[in-house]
Parts: C-alpha cells; structure tokens; sequence
C-alpha cells in the first residue's frame, strides 16, 4: 500500500482554525491546540447567546408596552388579562409597535380593552 502524507491536508485545516481564531489572546491565536478550544466555546457562547436574545427583545417589548400603558392608567398584566378576555391575538411586538409608531391605533385597543 501506498503511503499517504496528510502535511497538505492538516496544514490547511490548521490554518482554517487559525484565522477563526483571529483576534483571540496569547496562544489561543497561536497555538493549534488552544485555538481549536478557544473556537469551540466560543460557538457554543454564540449559540447561546442567539437564543437569549430572543428573550431580550420580549423583554424590551414588555417594558415598551409597560411603559404606553402607564401613560394610560393601566398595569401591562391587566392589560394582557383583558386582551385575553376580549380576545384580541396581538402579540407583544406587535402591540410594542403599535405604541411606539402609531399611538392612535394602540389608544383604540386600550379603549377596547377597557
């Protein structure tokens, strides 16, 4: 059998994971071994942090909403209790929304509401 050389191979994926790494300090822009460590978690805190900041953005839609609805004499719970009760499907965003960039129809939902 033929004998196979992988210099080629490896050398490329190395400096794939190198420049992956790029910007990263000491070794872990250096050194193959820590950069590979170093570009997995950092994936791993990526994919996290897609996640949380989903929640992050329903938190900013409640404090929006929060917000508009004080102006109005209304807590945002029993705002969402009423909107339940009346059953309107409106999501927060939208409402968020609504309250920001067009008050007049946000105004006509809480007097619905009420």
């Amino acid at each position: 059998m033929a004998r196979i050389k992988r210099g080629l191979a490896s050398h490329a994926k190395h400096k794939k994971l190198l420049k992956s790494a790029k910007g990263y300090m000491m070794t872990r822009h250096r050194l193959v071994r820590k950069a590979k460590e170093a570009v997995m978690h950092a994936g791993q805190y990526a994919y996290a942090g897609r996640k949380d900041k989903k929640g992050v953005a329903r938190r900013d839609w409640i404090l929006h909403l929060n917000e508009a609805l004080k102006i109005k004499g209304l807590k945002y719970s029993t705002f969402i209790h009423k909107l339940k009760l009346a059953k309107i499907d409106l999501d927060r965003k939208i409402l968020s929304q609504l309250a920001i960039e067009q008050p007049d129809t946000f105004n006509s939902i809480v007097e619905k509401v009420r």
